[in-house]
């Protein structure tokens, strides 16, 4: 009887130290680039998922996505909301928010910080930002906007929870 119980306790450390190190696991080998999903059967199982949440409604819409952009920078995020609620929002008010990114150079910047480019001294030297006036000047706009923040003294960075939600307008856009 002690024997057993030891052999199933061994047993089930085994499994525990097996799930253990699966979950600690980086979620792809460093250098890969992400792949595309594996095909299920429900092509559309998030949107199948989200009609079912939301059937007694208009609708509903949700994005969701995760970014690892560095061993740091690891983002994962999930929002939505009734269709109705988004109808009846007083859509004006999201108009600084939505300007801020209607120019190119501020989507170049946007694209710079997210990607490592941070100080603002290493964005002055970027030729393709403008003046420092015309810099100072956008990257103004997107913090007022809330697209940028300051992460210390002249660096800046994309807002943690705007990194899925920026990538999801650009997204949207291009398709």
């Amino acid at each position: 009887m002690v024997e057993s119980s030891v052999d199933d306790l061994v047993r089930r450390l085994r499994e525990l130290e097996e799930r253990v190190a699966h979950l600690e696991a980086p979620a792809q080998p460093p250098g890969d680039t992400p792949t595309a999903p594996e095909p299920t059967e429900d092509r559309f199982w998030a949107l199948n998922e989200l009609k079912r949440l939301a059937e007694a409604d208009q609708g509903g819409v949700l994005f969701t996505g995760f970014v690892n952009l560095s061993e740091e920078e690891k983002y994962e995020w999930q929002q939505g909301a009734h269709a109705s609620d988004i109808v009846d929002w007083d859509w004006s008010e999201l108009s600084d928010t939505i300007d801020a990114l209607g120019h190119p150079v501020r989507l170049l910047l946007l694209q710079r910080v997210l990607t490592g480019t941070r100080g603002s001294a290493e964005l002055r030297d970027d030729p393709a930002l403008g003046t420092t006036g015309q810099l100072y000047h956008h990257l103004r706009r997107l913090v007022a906007a809330g697209w940028l923040q300051m992460s210390g003294r002249g660096r800046y960075r994309v807002p943690p929870s705007r990194v899925v939600p920026l990538l999801t307008i650009l997204f949207a856009a291009r398709h």
